[in-house]
């Protein structure tokens, strides 16, 4: 059982994409303390290692905090225009006349005033690539805690293949262009080595105080206890309502048709590459690629043997797809450098 923690200020949860950090994201916002963002990618996007001390104008520190408001307001992947909320991130920024802020601070004082404007007192940003900003998170907000979602990652490959389907499942918010770009970025062997980084990077705090993993499939076959104890981790009270998730919201999955009006948490979501939708040569690349990774979180190895043929094509097509990937993401992060090197 864990000990009850005392009151968190602000909570981050991290973790590999397609590992349920969207789910947890709407768990805790179903708390009556809690408000959930969505997806800001604030450390990777608008946010600089080399300028984390730096302090802004009064009117960047204005253009930061409308940014971050288009981004809540519309979707991250359809930005608004920042220019429509210059007077409400003026009047963020005006609470603060004589303080210098720097852009971390921006940050915490935007996700402070949505949550206070959404009746919360408890900001949860949710975005999955902060795995890697965990030391970050854990020096510029010593008030917060961190939930790292951790999932078999032969069903994360299963659901990065289709992840590109959302768009004609009912998703109809997601652009062409980000379709095509979840396609050019699925590859069993750079998706295994992605929730390798992940795994690697969320490892090096796991006795870390403030921060907790959490596996997916023991959150989905035994939420009310899973979810207690996230809530005691956290300082929360659990509340029933909790475990009322709408499904599929926010292209939770991306199987089957989109249905919001379904609500609970689906212990079928666990082991679904057993079932199909993967071939031999992806499974047999992705267990390669995270085998000790995957026995140090629990998960089996399944023996089979790939086509070679199959296998050969496979590595052949890599450099293909890693090239039609960068070119897809090079708008999505502020340094793609940094976002490589922290990815190796």
């Amino acid at each position: 059982m864990i000990d009850h923690q005392p009151r968190v200020e602000q909570i981050f949860v991290v973790g590999n994409s397609r590992s349920g950090t969207t789910l947890i994201g709407l768990i805790l916002g179903l708390n009556s303390e809690v408000f959930t963002f969505e997806e800001l990618h604030f450390f990777e996007q608008l946010w600089s290692e080399q300028h984390r001390d730096s302090y802004l104008t009064q009117a960047e520190a204005e253009q930061l905090a409308a940014r971050l408001l288009s981004i809540q307001h519309s979707d991250v992947l359809r930005p608004g225009d920042p220019s429509d909320f210059s007077e409400e991130a003026k009047a963020i920024i005006a609470q603060f006349p004589e303080q210098r802020l720097t852009s971390g601070d921006v940050f915490k004082v935007f996700l402070g005033y949505k949550a206070a404007k959404n009746s919360k007192s408890i900001p949860c940003e949710q975005t999955p690539r902060n795995v890697l900003y965990i030391a970050e998170i854990l020096e510029l907000y010593p008030e917060s805690r961190i939930i790292n979602m951790v999932r078999d990652p032969r069903d994360v490959l299963l659901s990065q293949k289709y992840k590109w389907r959302i768009k004609f499942l009912g998703a109809k918010n997601i652009p062409y262009r980000e379709a095509f770009r979840s396609w050019c970025n699925y590859h069993p062997f750079t998706i295994s080595k992605l929730w390798n980084a992940s795994i690697n990077a969320a490892d090096k705090f796991a006795n870390h105080p403030r921060c907790r993993t959490v596996r997916f499939e023991y959150l989905v076959t035994n939420p009310e206890q899973t979810v207690e104890q996230i809530c005691q981790f956290l300082g929360l009270e659990f509340q029933s309502q909790m475990l009322d998730v709408p499904q599929n919201e926010g292209g939770v999955s991306s199987h089957k048709q989109i249905t919001p009006k379904r609500r609970g948490i689906d212990p079928n979501t666990t082991g679904k590459w057993r079932r199909g939708g993967l071939s031999v040569t992806e499974i047999h690349i992705c267990q390669q690629v995270t085998y000790t990774n995957m026995l140090k979180h629990g998960y089996s190895y399944a023996s089979m043997k790939p086509n070679p043929l199959m296998l050969a094509l496979s590595w052949a097509f890599l450099p293909v797809k890693l090239t039609l990937a960068l070119l897809m993401n090079l708008d999505r992060t502020r340094n793609i450098v940094e976002a490589i090197r922290r990815r190796l």
